[in-house]
């Protein structure tokens, strides 16, 4: 594993909530891989942390769903079947389908503006190959709408749950056709929240999510 910046090192008065936070990037970026275990010496000398934050950090990723606890043999990166899969991006299309609409309701100008700058960056991304900046530009459109709808409870809902797949959801190989149809659905987005169309913005929404599950579940499912 590639040594991050530990120099930097962490504010002892925030110890807790920043060693969750990093081992939650380390897991949703995918550089701690599913099944992968989790090695406290390393993780300890990156952050330049002693054992005891690690591992309350360890166990909170677990009552999270991102990490699974192994008896007297540490933790290893939690891995979901396809079956988990499909019936998590199920409910985060629902999840998502409410925030539209209630963002419609709510939303204001700039942040239609804003979220249509990130749209034209993202499209420029995908004409140039960039997949990376692509599918970051992807979440961060998707998190504003859902910010957007002013909810907190579905916010927090959706945040966990969507943690739990935001490597697979955002990262997952598409076909061009794949890549192009999603495109112009976020194309069809920009305009209904332009027109604060929040039914017909839901319903695009939901499907929208739905239409990745069979490509998401194929390339990161582990089995049934």
């Amino acid at each position: 594993m590639e040594k991050l910046d530990s120099a930097v090192g962490i504010n002892r008065r925030y110890l807790h909530d920043e060693v969750v936070d990093r081992m939650r990037d380390l897991i949703q970026s995918g550089e701690l891989e599913p099944r992968a275990r989790v090695n406290e010496s390393e993780l300890t000398e990156r952050f330049g942390i002693s054992r005891t934050p690690l591992r309350e950090a360890i166990k909170i990723l677990a009552t999270e769903g991102l990490l699974e606890l192994l008896p007297n043999r540490g933790a290893r990166v939690a891995s979901l079947s396809q079956v988990e899969i499909e019936e998590m991006i199920e409910v985060i299309a629902g999840l998502e389908a409410t925030a539209a609409d209630l963002a419609c309701r709510t939303i204001g100008d700039e942040e239609v503006a804003e979220i249509e700058r990130d749209h034209h960056a993202m499209v420029k991304a995908w004409k140039d190959g960039e997949e990376a900046t692509y599918f970051r530009l992807n979440r961060t459109i998707h998190e504003a709408i859902m910010a957007a709808s002013r909810n907190s409870v579905l916010g927090s809902i959706y945040a966990s749950l969507s943690g739990r797949i935001q490597r697979s959801r955002y990262a997952v190989h598409q076909t061009a056709e794949q890549w192009s149809r999603a495109v112009s659905e976020h194309e069809r987005m920009i305009e209904l929240l332009h027109a604060r169309n929040g039914p017909a913005l839901a319903t695009l929404m939901r499907d929208h999510i739905r239409s990745k599950t069979p490509v998401i579940a194929e390339n990161f499912g582990a089995g049934t």
